[in-house]
């Protein structure tokens, strides 16, 4: 969302598995992550909790563990590390520090804790709370640690939270590169006493063409630069070389050929004030410029960019605790790629893409990984042309935000409307989707939205996997209330796993059309189509193929579905063919398919006299973990004992069935009741449950009073 305006609505170790044969989504990390309520602690677990305005809403894994004055969290170590980045939370107004121990021993080195860049306020945005909880401290360990090794935190007097532990392997501090002008020889003072600014200045004026060397040190900046251009501003490594100031970069136009690499530039922002260039990079750092391997903390956003940065790479870079947005492509960006990095904790859209004075085309965001978002979206693309998100990473949104958002939202004009085709491929979506407390209502996991105008874009969303989003996976919605027609998506290969309301938000007029999406644990139903207004239209959902587990649909417009509300099943023991929709391939005169499943076992199914191989199919309504199949004939003593010849087969999509248990003589017999019992692989996972009938030593056709299936064994 964009900083600077007022608008009505804004919008344990992590591993994600992406859909087979594509690439892994997110950025390679250098360093690898440990959940504080996967270690042993003396505190106290708090979560899983979804409320806004809650601690845990914006914990990673929405947990966290509370630690009061001696007691601690300890982690095992994933990888061989140096160092180690905490994020944690402590109460309004407090400062404080943690000890830490490696291997039992208490390290000289304690770790800062404060809350000084938290609870951020921005009531001029609707909907919004008390937010941005957490905060981020590192530390050079001053030794090695090994996979296996342990590493604790205890508070001492401050109560602290502790969510994410971040290990990593630092290496040397990078030596100055030949021919570089170093910011010490134009009188900066490596130790942060002394104020940098001019000697930065004229580093960068003597270095024309060539590379501006900031040694490891910690340099203070009191104002900003400008007049950048043709040059590489290098660190050390984000570990060693640090620049302190809250306005790195601030100019609205640049000839361009800025490269900025390897140091770590930290901020002062406690609050955000969105008229205050706050950022990092405010403006243009101009064409064919990059900026890589940077550690970017405590600004209101890391980059804001407006005016000519075509071809502009950012890569591999961390951008922390931002009180607004982590990027945002302001318009008139060209042939931009922002790939690899890391985003967490932002205030705001992490990722954003916003066409204002012009169209943001031909642009990027992949192979980023983004964590705590806690007032907007993951990612956000507000209009634009050809604008591709590709394998991406993105995890626990907060208030007002989906995991990533495709919209014609737009603030302010001249707005530029999503145009051209827009690629939304490869990518995971955790815990992502969050209440809207303006709508009243969820937001989805990954929103397209025809806010203030219809989107007549083609946008393909291709290899996605959504997992454990708290509402919906897919929501189609004018967000305006106007109810602009949302038209041309095609959601193509998607896994959704245990979402808590429905698969698709259907809210908008409009079409979509779903191939080869698969859906397991879903909450409540398949499906929730009611557009608004009421009297806007349809929202029609195509059938392309492949689809499985979510074909049912929400059946009253004048409630919301609850997370959960139909998952667990009130009866995990029932029947659960009880009911539903049975065919088969054949039937004698009244002894149709329905009566093996109307729950009367004096009813019976016969199959077509003289004519084996006969079939019988039931749709279960969603892919189940079937175990257990109880075969009935009816139990009268009329019915003398037989033995029927079955095999038993499943499909997920209807079309496609695979034998699940092979052919074998089951026997009938009135003394023992009448029925059979065929116990399913552990393995099996079916919507569509047929049993082929080869032979009946009683009658010449393939026969059930009842079929019952169970998911226990």
């Amino acid at each position: 969302m964009p900083a600077a305006m007022v608008v009505a609505l804004s919008a344990g170790l992590l591993t994600a598995t992406a859909p087979t044969a594509h690439a892994a989504a997110g950025a390679t990390l250098p360093f690898t992550s440990v959940e504080a309520e996967s270690a042993t602690t003396t505190g106290t677990k708090i979560g899983p909790d979804y409320t806004q305005g809650t601690l845990a809403s914006e914990a990673s894994g929405r947990q966290a563990v509370r630690l009061s004055a001696g007691q601690r969290v300890e982690f095992t170590v994933p990888r061989a590390a140096n160092a180690v980045n905490l994020s944690y939370s402590v109460p309004d107004g407090q400062s404080g520090s943690l000890d830490v121990y490696v291997n039992g021993t208490k390290i000289a080195k304690t770790l800062p804790v404060t809350s000084k860049y938290s609870y951020i306020d921005t009531s001029w945005i609707p909907g919004a709370k008390t937010h941005h909880f957490f905060d981020d401290a590192r530390l050079l360990l001053g030794q090695d640690v090994q996979q296996g090794d342990k590493v604790a935190f205890q508070a001492t007097g401050t109560q602290v939270t502790v969510d994410v532990a971040d290990f990593e392997q630092v290496g040397q501090a990078a030596g100055q590169p030949a021919g570089s002008v170093s910011v010490t020889s134009k009188g900066a003072d490596p130790s942060g006493n002394g104020d940098s600014t001019q000697a930065f200045r004229d580093a960068i004026a003597a270095a024309q063409g060539g590379v501006v060397w900031i040694p490891p040190g910690d340099y203070r900046l009191t104002s900003s630069l400008s007049g950048v251009q043709n040059v590489t501003l290098q660190g050390a490594g984000s570990w060693y070389s640090v620049v302190h100031t809250s306005r790195f970069i601030d100019q609205s136009s640049s000839s361009g050929g800025v490269h900025i690499k390897d140091f770590a530039v930290m901020g002062e922002v406690t609050e955000r004030v969105d008229s205050n260039p706050d950022n990092f990079v405010n403006g243009a750092l101009g064409p064919n410029s990059s900026v890589s391997g940077m550690w970017i903390q405590h600004m209101k956003v890391g980059l804001w960019l407006m005016g000519n940065n075509d071809n502009l790479v950012v890569e591999n870079s961390r951008i922390l605790d931002t009180t607004a947005d982590g990027l945002n492509l302001n318009g008139n960006a060209h042939g931009v790629r922002v790939r690899g990095n890391f985003l967490r904790n932002q205030g705001d859209d992490s990722l954003a893409m916003w066409s204002l004075n012009g169209a943001d085309s031909n642009s990027s965001f992949e192979n980023n990984t983004i964590s705590q978002p806690n007032l907007a979206n993951g990612i956000a693309i507000y209009g634009g042309t050809d604008i591709a998100v590709k394998n991406n990473l993105v995890s626990d949104t907060n208030a007002l935000g989906s995991g990533i958002a495709i919209s014609n939202q737009k603030f302010l004009d001249p707005f530029s409307p999503l145009a051209g085709t827009i690629t939304v491929d490869g990518n995971t979506l955790v815990r992502a989707g969050a209440m809207n407390p303006n709508w009243n209502h969820p937001m989805g996991a990954l929103r397209v939205d025809s806010y203030d105008s219809a989107i007549n874009a083609t946008v393909n969303i291709t290899n996605t996997t959504i997992t454990d989003s708290p509402y919906s996976a897919f929501e189609f919605v004018s967000g305006g209330g106007q109810g602009y027609p949302v038209r041309n998506v095609t959601v193509d290969g998607a896994t959704v796993k245990n979402t808590g309301t429905v698969v698709v938000q259907a809210e908008a007029q409009g079409a979509a059309t779903f191939r080869n999406v698969s859906a397991t644990a879903v909450g409540v139903a398949g499906v929730y189509n009611c557009p608004y207004p009421a009297s806007s239209g349809t929202f029609t959902l195509t059938d392309g193929g492949g689809n499985s587990g979510w074909s049912s649909t929400w059946s009253d417009c004048s409630t919301w579905p609850q997370p959960g509300q139909g998952n667990p099943d009130p009866d995990p023991g029932r029947n659960l063919a009880k009911g539903r929709p049975a065919t088969a391939t054949g039937s004698q005169d009244v002894y149709t398919p329905a009566k093996a499943v109307d729950g009367d076992a004096n009813s019976y199914w016969e199959s077509t006299n003289n004519a084996f191989p006969q079939s019988w199919t039931v749709d279960l309504g969603s892919s189940y973990a079937v175990r257990r199949l109880v075969l009935k004939l009816p139990p009268s003593s009329a019915w003398g004992a037989r033995t029927q010849t079955i095999t038993v087969l499943g499909s997920t999509d209807g079309s496609t069935y695979s034998t699940v248990v092979g052919s074998a003589g089951y026997r009938f017999d009135p003394a023992g009741g009448n029925t059979a019992t065929v116990s399913l692989p552990a393995s099996t996972n079916l919507r569509y449950l047929r049993l082929s009938v080869s032979a009946n030593t009683g009658w010449p056709a393939g026969q059930f009073s009842e079929v019952e299936a169970y998911l226990t064994s």
